[in-house]
Formats: structure tokens, sequence, C-alpha cells
């Protein structure tokens, strides 16, 4: 581990190197340093960290932290990042509202303090250019390989306590030459919108600046070079309990159980909860009794219809060690549960989302990276994990559970990955015949909320403002042309009535929790 304390974008000091090392750090800036760094110790962490917390730099953690080579760590304890929260006007991610309490994925790094190995860095440095300004070139890096498969945290542990501390902020101009660089051109305008409509701030100057630099590309970045091995044990036991709702599918579920039964490694239990509202209904999975199978089954039979009820119910019932959340109409391959398994173990993460494509359906990712969202049907959770966690009724016969579960998972301090492999065939099967189409609190609303409750709900709990007030613009042009009302100015009296509205409905639903 070699360690670079620094100030205003100069090395001031650095330990466990040479003298001539430390010549070169008084010629070159942080960044370029870094990579000349780099060069000499591939195989070292190189931590950076601002001359006014030296005392505070928790040594003793970091080389815990580094379970394997393609993670990035720092941590910024203040409210406002570098790139402030402006950008959540472009920006709908969940890696823009830090939790700095726990470690969360994002691309926000810091300058502060902060991480990576030498190695990592040099995958690199023919694709990224060397900014001048440190904290830029973090988020910089971040933002471009954290798609390619680069593991960036805010992570708290590498400070012995919150400290205070004078720390760099981006202009104005910093801001959209940011989003020039790493966005689409159209969001530096809709930036320059937002801030008008928002912030009664008329940005021309930086927006027209933005324009002359060209847009950053991560194509080339070589990330996937880096082999991972974590050194976190995450898999003990391995054993599993997989979680399926379901309702009117008796001919899906059995094939799923068939290939549940086929495992190489065999789950440990089976917790199904089967749903009909009919009243005077019971039980029609017969075979559940009627054949042998190879794991322990739990039925539970109810009346009250509803997924997020469902699994609530079978995640009190969760015994072993992990979890796999299925749905009731996919199929397995038999090396399904090993494979996953094994890749939980190699990247020591507790938390992974898989690869649930329908029939032809062409597969967008091939690589392991931080996931944005959550798969309520098709991901696989440390058990110890989910007993702080439940599914939100306020999204009952909605959307956005999955993201909220999701969510719940990173303010704990638990990211989500994407695994491409094992893959998940997602059947896509009819409702089940006995289905109704549930009766919504705002059906009969004469104002019907726009955009739906359940979606105001996730952007309420989880979402800045920027993000709410960015997703909003974004709404009102993507809304008008699915519209009957094509007056421009009733239109847009008409949009903020019902934006107000499902901004009450979502606040209804909060109740529900």
């Amino acid at each position: 581990m070699i360690i670079i304390y620094h100030h205003k974008n100069k090395v001031i000091d650095i330990s466990n190197v040479d003298l001539n090392t430390i010549n070169k750090a008084n010629t070159l800036p942080i960044v370029e340093f870094l990579f000349e760094l780099a060069k000499d110790y591939p195989e070292e962490v190189l931590v950076w960290c601002h001359i006014h917390i030296k005392e505070h730099l928790n040594i003793s953690e970091i080389e815990r932290l580094f379970h394997h080579k393609r993670l990035v760590f720092s941590y910024n304890p203040f409210d406002t990042q570098f790139i402030d929260k402006r950008i959540g006007y472009v920006d709908e991610s969940p890696f823009l509202n830090v939790n700095s309490n726990v470690t969360y994925p994002t691309w926000q790094m810091s300058g502060l303090v902060g991480g990576m190995y030498g190695a990592t860095l040099l995958a690199s440095k023919n694709e990224l250019i060397h900014d001048k300004d440190f904290d830029y070139f973090l988020c910089s890096l971040a933002k471009l390989g954290m798609p390619k498969g680069l593991f960036c945290y805010s992570e708290p542990r590498l400070l012995k306590q919150k400290v205070v501390c004078d720390t760099q902020k981006a202009s104005l101009f910093t801001l959209f030459r940011f989003v020039k660089q790493h966005y689409k051109t159209r969001w530096v305008f809709l930036l320059g919108l937002n801030l008008m409509l928002y912030e009664k701030k008329f940005p021309l100057l930086p927006l027209l600046f933005s324009l002359f630099y060209r847009n950053r590309s991560n194509n080339n970045l070589n990330i996937g070079a880096i082999k991972v091995q974590s050194s976190r044990k995450v898999v003990d036991k391995g054993t599993i309990d997989v979680i399926i709702p379901t309702i009117g599918r008796k001919g899906y579920l059995y094939e799923v159980l068939c290939d549940l039964r086929n495992q190489a490694h065999l789950p440990a239990t089976v917790i199904i909860v089967e749903q009909n509202p009919g009243l005077d209904s019971v039980s029609e999975l017969e075979y559940l009794t009627n054949e042998p199978w190879p794991f322990v089954l739990k039925h539970t039979f109810t009346h009250q219809a509803g997924a997020c009820n469902a699994r609530n119910v079978a995640l009190e019932q969760v015994e072993s060690e992990w979890v796999f959340l299925a749905d009731d109409d996919i199929r397995i391959e038999t090396n399904f549960f090993q494979k996953a398994l094994d890749g939980l173990t190699k990247f020591g993460i507790k938390a992974a989302s898989l690869s649930c494509l329908q029939k032809d359906e062409k597969q967008a990712h091939t690589n392991i990276f931080q996931w944005g969202s959550f798969g309520s049907g098709c991901s696989m959770v440390v058990a110890e994990r989910l007993k702080q966690c439940k599914f939100n009724m306020g999204y009952e016969f909605g959307f956005g559970e999955d993201g909220d579960f999701g969510m719940q998972l990173r303010n704990q301090g638990h990211d989500v990955l994407y695994f491409p492999e094992p893959q998940i065939l997602h059947l896509k099967a009819p409702m089940g015949g006995f289905r109704t189409k549930p009766a919504l609190a705002w059906q009969s609303d004469p104002v019907q909320p726009k955009p739906s409750p359940t979606v105001m709900l996730y952007q309420i709990l989880h979402n800045t403002e920027e993000q709410l007030l960015g997703y909003k613009t974004i709404l009102f042009f993507k809304y008008y042309k699915h519209q009957t009302v094509k007056n421009p100015i009733s239109y847009f009296i008409n949009f903020r009535k019902q934006w107000k509205r499902s901004v009450f409905w979502a606040n209804e639903l909060n109740k529900k929790q």
C-alpha cells in the first residue's frame, strides 16, 4: 500500500516508496503522478488523502476493504459532492443520492480520500484524459468505468471519524462540461432548461462553452482484463431457499419445481405462496403432496392477492444462508445454482440480479457490473440482509417494488450486481384464469394522476429533489404526444393538476409501509 498526501492537486507527502519516486512527486500533478506510480507498482493499492485529514486516515482498515482488484473507494462525508446535486436534473440513477453512512455504490468519487489498485488505473491509461483537476478525473474514471465492470463505492471506513475540511466543488461551467463529456449532447440543453425552470438561472455561457468539449467514450476501457477473485468469504454453507409467489399458473409452476428438482446443487427449501382471491377457493397444487421432492416444500395458501404481500409472507419463512427470489414462469438449467454461487464467491458480493430474458430476446449486457435496479423474480441475496427488508405494500398492484427493494439493500450497505450468467428464461406466461383487475384507490379521482402514484412513490422515497424535477420535465414532453389535449397551455395546466394528484396519492401509499 502506498499513500499519497496531497493539497490543491499537488503531492505534498508520500509513504512506502524510494527516493526516485519521491522526486517524481515533486514535479508532477497528482493525476500524472498516480499513473507513473501505477507503472512502477501495479500490484499495490494506491491511496490518496488530503493532507489536512492525514491523522484521520484509517490505514488499518484499508487493506481489508480491497478484497479484489477492480474496486475503487473514496469518501466525502459532506452533503455536497464535487459534482453537485444539480446533476440530478439529467441523471435518474440510484448512484446520486449517496448514503454516506454505509458502503454505497456511486460514480461520485472524491479526492478527499480514496484508493485503487495500480493495475486498475493502468487499465484506463490510454483511454482516459489525464485531467488536471483530481476530483474531475476521479468522477470521470468512475462514470466511464462502472458500466464496464469497475466497482466504485463511497466508503466511510476510509476515515476513523467524520471530519471537517474544505473540499472543492465544481462550478456551473464544470457541471455543464461533465454532462457534455459523459452524457448525450441533448442532456446539456435539458440541464439548461431545468436550471431556468426551477432555479431561475440562465446559464447561457456555461452551456455554450460545454459544446466545445468532446464526448468521452468507454468503448476501449480494458476493465475486463483485470482478473477478479475476491478474498471475502460470502458463501459458507451454500444452502438456498427459493421464494415463489404464484397465482393461477399451476402448469408453469410445476415446470419450475421440476427444474429445481434437477439442480446439481439442490435448494434446501422451496417456499410457495399461492394466492386465490376467491373466498371459497382452495389450493390447486395437488402435486406438492402427491409427488416426492428432494427439498422441503413450504406451502402457504392465501386469499389475499398481490406479489408484494406474497413475497413478504415467504421472507418470514426463510432459514437458509441464501435466498433465490423467483417467479412462477421461469426456466433454469441444471447448473444454475452452482454457477450463481460461484459468481457470488468470485466477486465477494451479497446480492445479484441475474439475466432474465424471454425466448429470442437479445442480451443487452454481457459483463458483470453495478446495476441500478433489482429483479424481484431473478435475484440471489444473502438471507441475513433480508431480515431488515420487506416489499413495500404501497407498490402492490403497481410498479416500483423491485427498485424499492434494491434501494433498501443499498441503504444497508449492500451493492446489487448484474450477472449475465447463469441465464433465466422468462416464459412471460399469461395471467391465471381467476386473476381480477384490482380497484386502485385513485381510479375514481376526477383528475387522474400522472405519473402512476407507485412510480411517484419511488421518486419521493429514493431520488433527490433535482432528480424528481428532472423526471417531471422529461415526463411533460414525453406524455404530450400520448394524450388528447393538444393545446399547449391547456396541456400544461392539466399536467400540473395530474402531477399534484400523483404526489398526493404517492404520500397516501407511503402510509401503507
